[in-house]
């Protein structure tokens, strides 16, 4: 499908997150939205992918099992492979989360259930 904007290039985005089902979902969504997009399940899988895809915008789960998405957004950003945009997505919200977030080198900080128009404004903004 054609990128959202006319004459803009497609974004490439990378989802992170180990719910299987979460992370295509969003795939879905972003797809539909016109990007090219890629999923990884785990930290070293989705270095792995960076590597080779060069997102521009990264979606990632922090709560992901072995490495957590705040080290796996730290080796992002030291390799420059967080793109334009990294956001962290979690199902917490308190304010100590998004400190750490913040820390970690993360753009913007979304709670889970993610709002899709929330989500488009970032992307289509990177």
């Amino acid at each position: 499908s054609a990128p959202v904007e006319a004459g803009k290039e497609a974004h490439r985005v990378l989802i992170v997150d180990d719910n299987l089902d979460s992370a295509e979902t969003m795939a879905e969504l972003v797809r539909l939205w016109g990007y090219e997009v890629r999923t990884a399940h785990d930290g070293p899988e989705a270095l792995e992918c960076a590597r080779q895809f060069r997102p521009q915008v990264v979606l990632l789960d922090v709560g992901l099992p072995s490495m957590d998405g705040y080290e796996l957004a730290r080796l992002l950003r030291a390799e420059g492979l967080a793109g334009e945009l990294l956001v962290s997505i979690t199902g917490y919200g308190q304010e100590e989360d998004r400190r750490r977030a913040e820390e970690a080198g993360f753009d913007h900080h979304l709670t889970k259930p993610v709002n899709p128009d929330t989500l488009l404004r970032l992307v289509s903004q990177a």
